[in-house]
């Protein structure tokens, strides 16, 4: 997985496509050097120069076709074997956004195949508007970082620093936010639905949870008083209609 529209790590292996035209080109090589050694092996050696005509009718039928169809294969394959397309936007489904899969961080993740950014410092980056289903960005570094209008169901930012990210508008439902920081995070008219926040989570410092959704997502005590305090604890949410005071089930 990764900022906006970029490539992978390994982007001869990113599609099946693209694996399988690097794979052609490794064969076309291979071929052209073994029928290369063995051409150099029946050759005739001779201590003085041939003449133009001597080396033509020297050289076997069928060694000249074989060179000829190696050539072909290998113009074939590299036909098209530019490099492969950039990775797509549907999450942790697709394998070009996968750089590790199975398993994860925390028991949530536990048995999951999944993408993972793992320790990964991703300030500031840019994951606006995507489709990022099951992706983990797990003990990174997600500073500043701009996730709006993007789906987040099931990602993982366990352990996590988010400070200063702005949520707004994103769908957060069964996210892993256990022992991670939102300081100054944006969760406006976020849906934080079934999250799984743990005892370690802290909203301390949050910037906004105004038209947030937080139904059946079990906060601490503490953090729910902290929270149905702070001065952008009202509206209600434009996608699941649910009104914000009453989702984090206030004490009006």
């Amino acid at each position: 997985v990764i900022p906006k529209r970029t490539p992978t790590d390994d982007p001869i292996h990113s599609t099946p496509a693209a694996a399988m035209k690097y794979s052609a080109l490794l064969l076309a090589v291979s071929l052209c050097t073994v029928h290369s050694f063995h051409a150099d092996v029946r050759r005739p050696h001779t201590t003085r120069a041939a003449s133009p005509t001597a080396a033509s009718a020297g050289t076997w039928l069928p060694e000249r076709l074989a060179a000829s169809a190696c050539a072909l294969l290998l113009s074939a394959s590299l036909v098209g074997a530019a490099p492969p397309a950039l990775a797509d936007d549907r999450g942790a489904s697709d394998v070009t956004n996968q750089k590790i899969t199975t398993g994860g961080a925390s028991t949530l993740q536990s048995g999951r195949t999944i993408t993972i950014t793992r320790g990964v410092n991703l300030d500031r980056a840019d994951f606006g508007g995507q489709n990022l289903k099951g992706v983990a960005f797990q003990q990174s570094i997600v500073r500043d970082a701009n996730f709006k209008g993007s789906d987040l169901t099931s990602a993982s930012f366990f352990d996590a620093t988010i400070d200063g990210s702005d949520f707004e508008n994103a769908d957060m439902t069964n996210a892993n936010l256990e022992m991670c920081q939102l300081n100054r995070a944006n969760l406006k008219n976020t849906v934080v639905r079934e999250a799984y926040v743990g005892g370690t989570t802290l909203f301390t410092g949050i910037k906004s949870i105004e038209n947030s959704d937080f139904t059946d997502t079990y906060l601490r005590k503490d953090q729910v008083k902290y929270l149905c305090e702070h001065p952008t604890a009202k509206g209600t949410n434009s996608v699941t209609g649910a009104n914000t005071r009453e989702s984090l089930m206030c004490k009006d």
